[in-house]
């Protein structure tokens, strides 16, 4: 029997009144959410420190000496300092602050994909990435002539390693890989991808936007030359996320955008760039959300990422066994020691969106749709699926009550 993670729990009762909108009722239901992979719900300590920057010290940074710019400032710094900390970064000069996880890849495909990339070369990504690695190094394939390939799955929704060799060679500039899949929820030995990468020359890009938020993740660790995440996934607020880069590498790549702050010196015949990390960090930054991004990795530290990892593990393991009891509903992707805080689905032939919609009648909030995902889809026969991602303040109970309605939904379409 595994143990239930529970509103009983007091430590989870204490994390769940740390998050307002867990008070809501959806058509006179109380919520159920379980969109975590779109976007986590966000605790007091992190509406707080938004607040208090909008209210006591609004202000630009890096610019000015008054108190204001300069707490600003303090405070921005700060974040970065204690997110580098996060992902042991050696230095906070190696994480770039961008919009998300996807301008991060974006500026990783146009800086250094622009300067390194041309006809004769390959770059590796994998079929189970979100759009976000793929569609970037689409286009800039249509534009700089090289070769892009694909590591394909297998059925049970792992990567077919079996190909890595034939796919991996010394003409491979950049192998670009999800560490947490967001549709199957498979996790992937990083560590041996980018040391796979590494052996024939190449670069390795990890994309962590499922795992930062949930386990500890260590760049160092992993070797990563690349690593990329976004704010809103982790208790932060949206429009923040990190580009992590070797020193070497960032320092060698040209600016992404050109403007204020990313210039040391401007002349009528020509500029010369800001060190790092301002030479990718041009304009008025997201100052408010990069505060909050701080303050969301204090909240996630006090709690734990060894708690936070085997809460959600739990969590994973007893929805799996419960849903693989639903008759008529086939769960996409690996086993449950094989796969992060998700898991997507179809049921019968009732289209996603139609047992979102019965879902949500129950207060119960889902995913329904491609998830950013189509090539798993494709590859997987099926046009959509319904997903349910768990977080921090998730319970069992919370897993019956999703259980419970898509029995419901299965009565009322009658497959």
């Amino acid at each position: 029997m595994i143990a239930s993670p529970s509103v009983t729990d007091p430590k989870l009762a204490s994390l769940r009144s740390q998050f307002p909108v867990l008070e809501r009722q959806v058509h006179g239901k109380p919520l159920v959410y379980l969109d975590n992979a779109a976007t986590t719900q966000k605790p007091l300590a992190v509406l707080e420190a938004l607040d208090t920057y909008y209210r006591r010290y609004n202000s630009n940074i890096h610019r000015g000496v008054h108190t204001l710019s300069e707490e600003a400032t303090t405070a921005y710094e700060d974040a970065r300092t204690r997110i580098a900390r996060l992902i042991n970064a050696a230095s906070a000069k190696q994480t770039i602050f961008t919009r998300n996880a996807t301008e991060a890849i974006n500026v990783v495909a146009h800086s250094w994909g622009r300067a390194n990339l041309g006809p004769g070369d390959e770059v590796l990504i994998t079929e189970m990435e979100h759009h976000s690695n793929i569609v970037p190094w689409q286009i800039l394939q249509e534009q700089l002539g090289f070769t892009l390939r694909y590591l394909p799955i297998t059925d049970s929704g792992t990567l077919d390693l079996s190909q890595l060799e034939s796919l991996l060679n010394q003409r491979t500039k950049l192998f670009a890989f999800v560490h947490v899949s967001n549709v199957l929820g498979t996790i992937n030995p990083a560590a041996d991808l980018v040391a796979a990468a590494h052996a024939v020359g190449a670069l390795a890009l990890v994309d962590a936007s499922q795992s930062v938020p949930h386990m500890a993740v260590d760049v160092q660790a992993l070797d990563a030359d690349f690593l990329v995440f976004s704010g809103h996934k982790m208790c932060g607020p949206t429009g923040i996320g990190i580009l992590y880069g070797k020193r070497d590498l960032l320092e060698a790549m040209p600016p992404f955008m050109g403007g204020g702050d990313m210039i040391r010196e401007v002349k009528m015949s020509g500029s010369r760039w800001n060190t790092l990390p301002y030479k990718f960090e041009a304009g008025t930054p997201a100052i408010a959300e990069a505060i909050g991004l701080g303050a969301a990795v204090d909240f996630l530290q006090e709690v734990g990422l060894d708690w936070l990892w085997q809460h959600e593990h739990a969590l994973t393991s007893y929805a799996y066994a419960q849903l693989s009891q639903v008759e008529g509903l086939r769960i996409i992707g690996p086993g449950p020691e094989q796969r992060g805080g998700l898991v997507a689905f179809t049921l019968g032939g009732v289209h996603p969106h139609d047992l979102s919609a019965v879902l949500d009648s129950d207060g119960i909030a889902i995913r329904a749709g491609h998830h950013c995902a189509q090539p798993i889809h494709d590859r997987l026969g099926i046009v959509a699926s319904a997903r349910a991602s768990f977080y921090l303040y998730n319970t069992f109970e919370e897993v019956d009550k999703l259980v419970v309605g898509l029995e419901k939904a299965a009565q009322i379409f009658a497959f």
